[in-house]
């Protein structure tokens, strides 16, 4: 904590926000002053955190998971998240913690710990995983009624997108205050992000981050998320990670480029040699997530709205296929040079919570590489002329149906936390299902 300590004493630091990612993602924790935070030296909070739903619900199988005492866990301050808040209006930083167990071990229900267990896997392998997260989400005009569809942000014109606009420069010029805040905020708080265009939906955008180390990576995006609502609100519009917040756009994804490292040479063991593209390395992981990402899908697709993006006529992964430089296939590998090689997951929607998808993207791959699976033959047309198409769960319900016929799965992400997710995510399925839709009510009210 004495490096923390300089660090809040250097940039006068009155308030520190101690934070955790929740099961979606968000961020949960306390609000201290300077001198409590580091009195504490990380402090305590409910367990129960962990399996509350997105509505404030608690899994229905909570008690099993959690002790029904609703004790504390411990917090642990991680010295390489902290950060400054550059929205505040006071000087305050940020830090996400370690959650712990009251023992003082990893505690099993905490996303940026299973992270670290698939993590520690590849480790004993002597592999080093690399990813790069590149994330999409869309602006979005203030909507402060529910019952009301969301509309995309009007810009600087006055007027709102009404074509397709992908790559635009002068499209997302029409937003450029508002991106100006956002790279001025990621740049304060040492955010890797790199490019960033406009997307195919209307007033959506993408940004990508410079590749690293996976857990590094995962703390950028779950900072970034916060950033990037921040920045929007800044300017008078939302900013919005829905996987498909309006119903003729398309949705919107995190696409998570990996690649492994050899730990001793550091050379890239998805290239290949003697003539050849790739590596046995690369097709046994390759392989392997074809064969898991059906039961891995509802960390892809974590929310009930995530399965809406799931749409054949619009964009987006509706198969198991791979192909080279082919962005109709669930699984792409870009053309690069060797030492670039890697795959690009484009399952994952921009609601998922970045340490469970890299986690679960990273868990697919390592059981292809211990069992030696060999993955289809790699895709040159659209994937949808080749045959019929891999479906994939269609609902969150089914989604959980298939993570919990997977043992393999399992016990890499931890049964514990398994059994919690499911419980929390099964829990905002009924949820959502009580609700009575408009559909149902213009179609059916006088028709059945």
């Amino acid at each position: 904590m004495d490096a923390v300590a300089r660090f809040l004493k250097d940039n006068a630091i009155t308030e520190v926000e101690s934070t955790l990612p929740d099961m979606t993602g968000n961020a949960r924790g306390k609000f201290y002053p300077t001198r409590k935070f580091l009195s504490e030296q990380g402090g305590r909070i409910p367990e129960t955190l962990l399996v509350q739903t997105v509505t404030g619900d608690w899994a229905s199988n909570h008690y099993e998971i959690v002790d029904p005492s609703d004790r504390d866990m411990l917090l642990q301050p991680d010295p390489n998240t902290l950060r400054i808040v550059p929205w505040a209006d006071e000087p305050t930083a940020q830090i996400i913690n370690n959650c712990l167990t009251q023992a003082g071990d990893p505690h099993p229900l905490c996303s940026r710990n299973v992270l670290r267990r698939v993590l520690a896997l590849y480790e004993q392998e002597g592999l080093t995983p690399v990813i790069a997260p590149e994330v999409e989400f869309y602006l979005i005009h203030k909507n402060t009624d529910p019952d009301y569809e969301l509309k995309p942000a009007t810009g600087r014109s006055g007027r709102r997108e009404t074509a397709r606009q992908s790559y635009s420069i002068d499209a997302v010029n029409e937003f450029n205050p508002l991106i100006d805040t956002l790279y001025t905020y990621c740049e304060e708080q040492g955010l890797a992000v790199d490019t960033l265009i406009h997307e195919a939906g209307a007033a959506q955008m993408e940004i990508n981050f410079l590749h690293g180390d996976p857990l590094a990576l995962a703390d950028q995006v779950f900072v970034f998320k916060r950033t990037l609502r921040e920045s929007a609100l800044k300017h008078g519009i939302y900013g919005t990670f829905m996987a498909k917040p309006m119903q003729h756009e398309p949705g919107s994804s995190m696409h998570i480029h990996q690649s492994l490292i050899d730990s001793r040479t550091g050379e890239n063991v998805f290239a290949g040699t003697d003539g050849e593209a790739f590596s046995s390395t690369f097709y046994h992981y390759m392989g392997g997530l074809q064969a898991y990402t059906p039961a891995a899908i509802s960390f892809f697709a974590p929310n009930v709205n995530s399965y809406r993006r799931f749409a054949p006529e619009i964009s987006a992964p509706v198969n198991m296929k791979w192909g080279i430089d082919n962005r109709t296939t669930g699984l792409r590998v870009p053309d690069a040079p060797a030492d670039a090689t890697r795959i690009e997951n484009r399952f994952p929607g921009a609601d998922s919570n970045p340490y469970l998808a890299i986690a679960a993207s990273l868990a697919c791959g390592y059981l292809g590489l211990k069992g030696q699976l060999q993955p289809t033959r790699p895709t040159q047309n659209a994937a949808a002329e080749e045959g019929d198409m891999v479906e994939l769960a269609r609902s969150l319900e089914e989604g959980l149906r298939l993570l919990e016929d997977c043992p393999e799965l399992t016990a890499i992400m931890g049964e514990l936390f398994v059994a919690a997710y499911i419980g929390v995510k099964r829990a905002e399925f009924e949820t959502f299902h009580q609700v009575i839709s408009s559909w149902e009510r213009e179609y059916l009210l006088l028709n059945v």
